[in-house]
């Protein structure tokens, strides 16, 4: 990833460090007035359950939390409870992978702080899960995560192994390597104790969670690669080469509506780093007049209740990916959907950098979800018939 008018988040950044993930958060938290979200008189057409807002601190870890407050929402509508999975097990479980992974890629493999939506769910099936409770994951003092010191030292672990200067590779590099792990997230969790019974994270997943890892697939919308077929989304994040079906891209909200109204929420990942994001606000749009091109008032009143959209297709669309206008930066939770007074719709989305501005969730124009999605995660059967015959799922 790279920077653009402002620096692009680490926050979920799926890849950003932690200076750029600052420079963002404090930008788009000082853009605008503070209060004008109920100038957009939204109404909750649906809005399905979901655990409390988190907060990813200072890490790069966006996609964990993204992608366990998806799960954590499946969880809920499939049994009924309310269970808060760790993000930092996933967050461990993943650097263990990705540390191996770019040693046998000869280091030609992003490696940082960034993941994709399905590595929660890779986690979940290879590994299982643990609660929140046994693994924070924190240094003994610290209340949010602050990883910005741990992406440094892992990878310079793995770079001295790739110099080779033995000749050949040891073993021993894989005991340093997850020493490195353990200090700063703890050690890894073998066996624990819930409500009063052992399990291993696999059989925590298996019988409290009661869920199947092989029913979460992915999609995207590129006009450059064929239609209702799997396609390799080319974002540095996506270290573990994951598979997306790639649909056009009214099919693209099509999904995720019908999917809501039928009690499903799905995981999203976009690009952030847009004038329309304001989280200070609580929306996202795309104004019809580019930011560059807006007068001093148009500027001032962007948020001061629904404006005129850009019309998105998919040729715009595949510019501003090709052209790297729209970047892999943040992974978030649609659990809902809204209109405003206008009878715009909007997204709900549940956001994880805490609850100090609209109580941690914000909404998200259908322009601004088309425009700029790099890909988004749902359960299989929330797909109708139809999209299954079509993707032959």
């Amino acid at each position: 990833m790279f920077n653009k008018q402002i620096a692009i988040l680490g926050l979920a950044l799926i890849s950003f460090g932690v200076q750029a993930q600052d420079n963002l958060i404090n930008k788009v938290k000082n853009n605008g007035s503070e209060g004008v979200e109920d100038k957009f008189g939204f109404e909750v057409i649906v809005n399905n359950e979901a655990t409390s807002v988190k907060n990813q601190g200072r890490s790069g870890t966006c996609w964990s939390y993204s992608g366990n407050s998806f799960l954590e929402s499946e969880i809920l509508r499939k049994t009924g409870k309310s269970i808060d999975i760790s993000e930092m097990f996933v967050v461990r479980k993943v650097y263990e992978v990705k540390g191996e992974k770019y040693v046998r890629m000869h280091g030609y493999l992003n490696f940082g702080q960034g993941g994709a939506l399905h590595d929660p769910v890779d986690v979940l099936r290879e590994f299982g899960a643990v609660p929140e409770e046994v693994y924070k994951g924190l240094l003994s003092g610290q209340e949010v995560n602050n990883h910005g010191e741990l992406e440094t030292i892992l990878k310079s672990i793995l770079d001295a192994v790739l110099k080779n200067k033995n000749g050949e590779l040891t073993t021993a590099w894989e005991t340093a390597y997850a020493s490195a792990i353990d200090a700063y997230l703890g050690e890894d969790v073998k066996e624990f104790t819930y409500d009063g019974k052992k399990y291993t994270p696999k059989s925590f997943a298996k019988d409290v969670l009661k869920i199947n890892a092989n029913d979460y697939v992915e999609f995207t919308s590129m006009n450059d690669k064929p239609y209702n077929e799997k396609v390799f989304v080319e974002v540095p994040d996506n270290w573990s080469y994951g598979l997306s079906y790639n649909v056009e891209l009214d099919d693209m909200s099509a999904i995720v509506d019908e999917a809501l109204k039928d009690g499903y929420t799905v995981a999203w990942a976009t690009d952030v780093s847009e004038k329309g994001f304001n989280i200070r606000n609580g929306v996202a749009i795309v104004p019809a007049v580019d930011f560059k091109n807006m007068t001093a008032d148009q500027k001032a009143t962007m948020f001061d209740g629904p404006k005129t959209e850009k019309i998105i297709t998919a040729d715009i669309r595949q510019h501003s990916y090709d052209n790297w206008t729209t970047t892999d930066d943040h992974g978030m939770h649609i659990t809902g959907l809204a209109k405003d007074k206008e009878g715009n719709e909007y997204y709900i989305v549940k956001n994880s950098w805490g609850t100090k501005y609209n109580n941690g969730y914000l909404y998200v124009s259908k322009a601004f979800f088309k425009y700029k999605t790099i890909s988004f995660m749902l359960d299989k059967n929330a797909l109708n018939k139809d999209m299954k015959k079509k993707l032959k799922i």
